[in-house]
């Protein structure tokens, strides 16, 4: 069971975008993938074809419910999904301090899913220090960290680097990496700050993804940017990153294989 943690310390990077189309990346290699949304926003759901008006979700039902597998949606071949759900603002602070204060309510919730034989979670957290965030740390493989490619993202990379996202150690197990997203090679900003980024940061970034208009257009039609525009650079880009990760995992990628797994609900 790898768990990648995708966390940014500010919003509006493209986090939940790059969880989503990672997540059919992988997929689409031969893995079964599970994309878990812990953000109160609960637009990860919509990048796999899941209605606006589906309010479904695991957070309404996670105090009185021990197994969240319960509430995975299927979003097609190998993939699937858990979102965050509609909630009420009394709902989410109740989750919240469920994560803070009961060391065991995440592993519990998460148990079934934790221990389903060759699944990889990926999970989208809410921008900057959560307690979702705290709370997954330790169970995580790895962390993802997306920046873009502007000065307000450099200058935020401190907050990683001194540990105010967690209050420590990002990542126990293969580390943190970062992505640059949305690099423009027409502005000499973009160009600027890649090149430092990639200067500070050396083998901990992980890959760059370009500029590429349809990422917005693939997210408008509810599709990844592979089955929108496979061609595209981002496509390759988001690609490239799935095969990092997949190395870094051990995973090998391509093989098709299936293997006998346990029965459980949406999987």
């Amino acid at each position: 069971m790898p768990l990648i943690c995708v966390c940014s310390p500010k919003g509006g990077v493209g986090k939940t975008t790059l969880a989503a189309n990672l997540a059919y990346s992988l997929a689409r290699a031969g893995s079964k993938v599970l994309a878990l949304d812990f953000d109160v926003q609960n637009a990860l759901r919509l990048h796999f074809g899941v209605p606006l008006s589906d309010e479904r979700g695991y957070v309404a039902k996670s105090l009185e419910l021990h197994d969240w597998s319960q509430c995975v949606l299927s979003a097609g071949s190998n993939i699937f999904v858990l979102p965050y759900g509609d909630v009420t603002e009394e709902q989410h602070q109740a989750f919240d301090v469920r994560l803070a204060s009961d060391p065991h309510f995440l592993t519990r919730g998460l148990s079934a899913l934790l221990n389903y034989p060759g699944l990889i979670i990926i999970a989208d957290l809410p921008p900057g220090p959560s307690p979702a965030l705290t709370a997954l740390t330790p169970l995580a493989d790895l962390h993802l960290v997306p920046l873009l490619a502007d000065t307000a993202s450099m200058s935020t990379l401190s907050h990683v680097e001194k540990q105010r996202l967690t209050g420590g150690a990002l990542n126990h197990k293969l580390g943190h990496f970062f992505v640059i997203n949305q690099s423009d090679n027409r502005r000499q900003v973009s160009r600027d700050v890649v090149a430092l980024m990639e200067d500070k940061l050396s083998d901990r970034l992980l890959g760059i993804i370009h500029r590429d208009e349809s990422v917005v257009e693939a997210n408008a039609s509810q599709k990844s940017i592979l089955d929108f525009s496979s061609s595209s650079s981002a496509a390759f880009d988001i690609e490239i990153i799935a095969k990092k990760i997949s190395a870094l995992l051990g995973i090998n990628i391509g093989d098709g294989t299936v293997h006998s797994q346990p029965r459980m609900s949406g999987l």
